[in-house]
């Protein structure tokens, strides 16, 4: 049996995937089983193109349904280590500055699940965070991204 994906969060990252499950469970699926309804009244369903819309939308709403719980059920929460607080992990927000005179930028390190980059949330998978990844204060890092080489210091864990 293959081994199942592990989704590494904080726990207000699991807890925002669980209100949305719950969300998705109690009020979505009421609301398109309704449209479907309304829907199938209007008559000839091979022409309904309210039909299809409300039957596409349920089956995004039960394959996110899908998707959260194998999430959640496979979530590693990332506890705070206070003993390598010195070193970039998850759940670290690193501070560092773009060489030779960039501007200083702040990311915390998350995992895929809850990442968000609008809200300075950057998975673990990405180029920047797997550069960063293991890494001091005051190291000078390469960071591989799709448009090409990136130097960064590192000039605060927090």
């Amino acid at each position: 049996m293959a081994q199942e994906k592990e989704y590494p969060m904080t726990e207000e990252g699991k807890q925002k995937l669980e209100q949305e499950l719950e969300y998705l469970k109690t009020v979505k699926r009421k609301e398109v089983v309704e449209r479907i309804k309304v829907a199938r009244s209007f008559g000839d369903l091979s022409e309904n193109s309210e039909y299809d819309s409300a039957k596409e939308e349920q089956a995004f709403v039960e394959g996110r349904i899908t998707t959260l719980e194998n999430m959640i059920r496979n979530a590693r929460i990332i506890e705070d280590d206070v003993t390598n607080s010195n070193i970039v992990g998850l759940g670290k927000t690193v501070t560092f500055v773009e060489l030779p005179d960039g501007e200083e930028e702040s990311y915390t390190i998350v995992g895929s699940a809850e990442a968000d980059p609008f809200e300075g949330k950057i998975s673990n998978d990405s180029p920047i965070a797997k550069s960063l990844l293991g890494k001091q204060v005051s190291d000078q890092v390469t960071v591989q991204t799709p448009g090409g080489e990136m130097f960064v210091k590192i000039i605060k864990i927090s």
